[in-house]
């Protein structure tokens, strides 16, 4: 099984499942999303938000493609670009975190780890950009199909952690600060390492070379 996972943009966009594709639950609120559906507009309101996340703030999504096959996706955000957010029983999402919205795996491919996959490239992305903290609203309802709300038990699994309980939609929280200060400490141990290395020169005494950081 060959895999590939590549940021949601605009011209992969149509890969994202038809259902997903036209659900804008989490992107417009729930009475403009209602007018949205009336219209018949769903479409183009979800492609002119995600066009506006790329533009303002940057990758907001990631889609994994399995032997060429979309296989699933995850798509992220600021709390204040996802207007659904406030509305939510156990909001609002933290100042500090980023709102992980939805993940969705294809019946098909399910049990492959690519739930996880996603996930850790979430991190990956949202750690380099210095993100302090993940926060995402869980669906706690047992064996209920799935989405637009990621199941608890998911998030828990992944390293979410709840932050504000309730019966049926939790938020959850996963704190970056870790990974990051993991990543800084083996970059300055590697740095003191590099810095000052004894080389042994033959016939003469051992003469101490100074590496540049980074060579």
């Amino acid at each position: 099984m060959s895999w590939h996972v590549a940021p949601i943009t605009l011209d992969n966009l149509d890969d994202l499942p038809k259902r997903c594709r036209r659900c804008v639950f989490w992107e417009l609120s729930e009475t403009l999303g209602e007018q949205a559906v009336d219209f018949g507009s769903v479409e183009l309101e979800k492609e002119a938000w995600v066009s506006e996340i790329l533009l303002e703030w940057g990758s907001c999504g990631r889609i994994v493609h399995v032997n060429g096959t979309p296989a699933g996706y995850v798509i992220y955000a600021p709390p204040s670009a996802v207007p659904r957010s406030a509305e939510m029983p156990t909001g609002p999402v933290s100042a500090d975190a980023v709102l992980l919205t939805t993940m969705q795996i294809m019946p098909e491919f399910a049990g492959e780890g690519l739930g996880r996959m996603l996930a850790q490239a979430v991190v990956r992305d949202l750690t380099r950009r210095g993100v302090k903290a993940i926060e995402a609203f869980g669906d706690a309802r047992p064996g209920t199909e799935p989405g637009c709300v990621i199941p608890v038990d998911f998030l828990r699994s992944v390293g979410f952690k709840t932050v504000r309980p309730h019966p049926r939609t939790p938020r959850l929280r996963m704190e970056l600060r870790s990974a990051m200060t993991w990543k800084e400490d083996v970059e300055a141990a590697l740095e003191q390492l590099l810095g000052s290395i004894t080389i042994p020169m033959q016939g003469a005494a051992p003469v101490e070379h100074r590496v540049p950081a980074g060579s």
